[in-house]
């Protein structure tokens, strides 16, 4: 399985998502792509801060459609809780979101596609893609 993560889905959503990502992304089939529910609340944020507020709530609303969205779940939650003593105790801490992104994929051994390599390449155990290099 696929997990797109916002950044991904965010340049789908605005048609800049580069000529091989969209190819490698449209390939993947439907029921092998998700996203989460963290990232469809990052979208969503972003649509109600937009100028363009209808049209960009259409959008995530169309891409919810398309992708089911992983919950943050009791599997998750105990991946965050290691996740964040293991990333801090070495002072390595990552924003929440991204935590809590990290930690669903974790828990249901998908592999994450985003371009955060900085943030993601520190998540022991992750199992991570960019497809926007």
């Amino acid at each position: 399985m696929y997990v797109f993560d916002t950044d991904v889905l965010s340049l789908l959503m605005k048609g800049k998502l580069p000529g091989p990502a969209r190819t490698r992304l449209t390939g993947v089939p439907r029921e092998r792509a998700r996203t989460t529910t963290v990232t469809l609340g990052e979208l969503y944020y972003g649509a109600l801060r937009s100028s363009a507020t209808a049209r960009w709530l259409a959008a995530v609303d169309q891409l919810r459609a398309l992708l089911t969205a992983l919950p943050f779940d009791e599997a998750a939650a105990r991946q965050y809780g290691e996740l964040r003593a293991f990333l801090e105790a070495r002072g390595r801490r990552l924003d929440d979101a991204d935590l809590r992104i990290a930690a669903i994929c974790r828990a249901n051994d998908h592999i994450l596609v985003s371009a955060n390599a900085r943030h993601f390449a520190r998540v022991p155990g992750l199992r991570f893609e960019n497809w926007l290099r």
